[in-house]
């Protein structure tokens, strides 16, 4: 069931209703981030309903120790905590000594927008108090800066529209703030210092038993007011706030333009975290609110030129695409490896951790294409940064080589879900296709030659490992584990998981053929462990059915009850917040795609009839509950000519959390499922794929759309794709003529060409 709480508008989030009930949905919606950091889309001036608070700084994290019964041996020491940090936006509003509460007063006029082409949060409404004798228009305008990441800004401002009001601004920062998921309502920040000149707070996380390094950090405030005096300055634990007051005749405007800086111990050593604040903050007080904005908007418009799909006729579908790209530009960019992209980004705290395998399997993929090289790479250099962590996870099950964590900040797994943590090993897999998606569509095998054999070979040797043979059915196998649907745990030869760690097996021994001997020495590789690996990738055991001609998700799958979502009650769905788990676990339904998975990943190695039929017997029992899944499917769907499937399973994707689509966006954005959009559009619907070093482009255009069209960075050059009704163009704008397969003719594009559709 659908909810949508804003217009249909191709750049901006707007509205003028503000219902209660749906706060939280807001608050998740208009949040806005730099890379940084982040938060939700509260309220400055406070709200005494039902509300989220959330600020998030990036890598600053809490390794806690949940309480989930009991301990056995294997499991992970912590669960890493994204934690709530100071709420830097604060400006307590009174008009004649009556605070502003949108919980409470009466109010007109409420507008709200996101503007996603500008990074511009903003609102405003007209309020009256009891007696009717006054009338304020309140504006509220913050973003956070893409060109100096420390810095966010924030603009007050109250026009009076009707009588002579006291009116109070206390800006301020204030670090009293708790997660949602924190057990028994614990703290996670200490005090450590609190300023009046520089207005300033420092706080660090609080000890932890696990050896990780607790953060500091400092905000520091600069305000610049109009029509009001400073009156007051106030220290209290860990908060600072400087109130400005005045009477302000009918007719007048006072603006409070907020300055913060805020600083980290991953960057600034905490002694000098103050100074460095203060100089940040100083210069954008320097330049001013309208300078900052302008030059945000410039930056943003930047990232926009590279990578903006332009859709005509269909409105709905262009501002969920925009969403997407939006939601993940907030979140990641590339410039700092230490860095990834968390589930919730900086719109919750649901789920923990810093990255999980979403990023190799859904998100790489996209960055490839809209940003530059080097974005893609540290996501490579962040999986490398953590192997020697990846080996402990090895380690910790008794197991060989390396283990890449599903959820983790450093490397080390932090999730307390048994049956996700450990038996959802098929993300090792998803780690080694980022290497071979980087270097096939780069073209550039130096990574891979490098640190990426690390990487391949450590999976390899986990793989060789974990597998056993079986003396009866003489094949190798992998059981207990949990495959991509998570609506089935502990079972045995999962084919997405099965498959996959044979291509990985496959992959790492074509790369080590290449490497020289120096690097064969220093990865301690023999002619004994190659051939093992050789071996198991030539025994592996697939599960399949002859008589419906489908690899079969698990072994038992097909003793289920099999029906299809269709045979269930619309009042089930979704059944994760419905149906108890076991319930959900005794299913035939299908989380997300899991046999399809693997034919998205190795879509050459399966012909049409294969995709066709599995497809086809996979997709109605697939219920879509994770943010994942609809992607997948609109790409298989439009290679198979499924137009209409993959045309809804793209509006579900695009429009997943705009339309709350699972009931859970209020928790926060599934970020990590945000390029779902653009991949569906350019995968799916535009048919790209890389073969050989060539580009191949078998596009069709949707029946409601007009138009569209997209940019692809591909190997020093920039391409420029339009479809529509007529035909498809490419058009290569930047870089040396290139060879491109557009259908079934290879063609070298020099400038521009033009093809009717098929």
């Amino acid at each position: 069931m659908m909810k949508r709480l804003f217009d249909i508008d191709p750049w901006k989030l707007k509205t003028t209703n503000f219902k209660a009930e749906d706060k939280r949905l807001q608050e998740s919606l208009t949040a806005i981030g730099n890379g940084y950091m982040g938060m939700r889309g509260n309220f400055e001036e406070g709200y005494s309903g039902d509300t989220h608070e959330g600020t998030y700084l990036a890598g600053i994290w809490y390794p806690d120790k949940t309480r989930v019964g009991w301990w056995k041996i294997g499991y992970p020491d912590y669960f890493g905590k994204v934690i709530n940090a100071m709420n830097i936006i604060k400006v307590e509003i009174e008009v004649d000594g009556h605070a502003i509460d949108l919980a409470k007063d009466s109010f007109s006029d409420f507008y709200l927008e996101s503007d996603m082409k500008t990074g511009v949060l903003s609102r405003q409404f007209v309020w009256t108090n009891n007696s009717n004798d006054v009338a304020i228009r309140f504006g509220f305008k913050r973003f956070l800066s893409l060109v100096q990441e420390e810095i966010a800004a924030i603009q007050v401002s109250a026009e009076v529209l009707k009588g002579n009001p006291e009116i109070t601004l206390r800006p301020g920062l204030d670090n009293r703030v708790h997660n949602e998921d924190a057990n028994y309502d614990e703290m996670f920040w200490n005090r450590i210092a609190e300023n009046l000149a520089p207005a300033s707070v420092t706080v660090q996380t609080i000890p932890n038993n696990f050896g990780i390094e607790q953060f500091t950090v400092t905000g520091v405030m600069r305000n610049d007011v109009t029509g009001l005096t400073l009156t007051d300055t106030e220290l209290a634990n860990m908060q600072v706030t400087e109130t400005y007051s005045g009477k302000v005749a009918e007719g007048n405007k006072v603006v409070l333009n907020k300055f913060v800086a805020m600083v980290t111990s991953r960057d600034v050593e905490p002694d000098n975290q103050v100074e460095t604040g203060v100089s940040l903050v100083t210069q954008a007080l320097d330049k001013g609110f309208e300078a900052l904005l302008q030059e945000n908007i410039a930056a943003w418009d930047l990232r926009w030129q590279k990578s903006d799909v332009k859709i005509v006729g269909d409105d709905e579908a262009q501002q969920g695409l925009r969403f997407n790209l939006y939601g993940l530009f907030s979140t990641y960019y590339g410039e700092d490896e230490r860095l990834n992209v968390g589930p919730k980004g900086f719109t919750g705290e649901k789920y923990g951790g810093a990255t999980y395998w979403d990023t190799e399997a859904f998100i790489l993929p996209m960055y490839l294409s809209v940003a530059d090289s080097d974005v893609s790479l540290n996501f490579l250099k962040y999986r490398h940064n953590q192997l020697g962590n990846a080996f402990i996870n090895a380690d910790k099950q008794g197991l060989k080589g390396a283990l890449y964590p599903m959820v983790t900040f450093t490397g080390i797994e932090c999730h307390n879900e048994w049956e996700i943590t450990f038996e959802e090993i098929h993300r090792n897999a998803a780690i080694a296709y980022a290497i071979y998606n980087y270097t096939n569509y780069t073209g550039d095998d130096r990574y891979r030659l490098g640190d990426g054999a690390d990487v391949l070979v450590a999976i390899s040797r986990f793989w060789a490992d974990r597998v056993h043979f079986s003396e009866r059915a003489g094949k190798y196998m992998l059981h207990g584990v949990t495959g991509p649907n998570e609506y089935e745990n502990n079972v045995n030869n999962n084919f997405h998981t099965n498959r996959m760690a044979v291509w990985t097996l496959e992959y790492t021994l074509e790369t080590i053929a290449k490497l020289s001997e120096e690097k064969r020495q220093e990865l301690k590789l023999t002619e004994q462990e190659e051939a093992k690996w050789q071996e198991i990738k030539d025994n592996m055991y697939y599960p399949y059915d002859e008589e419906l001609g489908i690899y079969v998700q698990h072994d038992t799958f097909l003793d289920k009850d099999l029906r299809p979502v269709s045979a269930l009650d619309p009042a089930d769905l979704p059944l994760n917040q419905n149906w108890s788990w076991d319930k959900v676990l005794r299913s035939p339904f299908i989380k997300q795609a899991d046999v399809l998975q693997s034919i998205y990943f190795l879509n050459d190695r399966f012909s049409m009839e294969e995709k066709e039929k599995n497809f086809a017997f996979y997709e109605p029992m697939t219920v879509h509950e994770s943010s994942l899944s609809p992607s997948i499917h609109a790409i298989l769907a439009a290679e198979l000519g499924r137009e209409e499937k993959a045309v809804e399973l793209y509006s579900r994707t695009a429009r997943l959390d705009l339309d709350n689509y699972n009931n859970d966006t209020e928790d926060g954005l599934h970020i990590t499922s945000m390029s779902g959009a653009w991949l569906a559009i350019v995968q799916g619907f535009a048919g790209m794929r890389v073969v050989d070093g060539i580009p191949i482009f078998k596009p069709f255009l949707p029946n409601q759309w007009q138009a569209y069209d997209f940019k692809i960075n591909f190997r020093g050059r920039l391409l420029a794709v339009h479809v529509d009704a007529q035909g498809v163009s490419l058009k290569l704008e930047e870089g040396q003529p290139l060879n491109v397969q557009l259908f079934d003719e290879v063609l070298t594009l020099t400038d521009q060409v033009e093809k009717a559709l098929k």
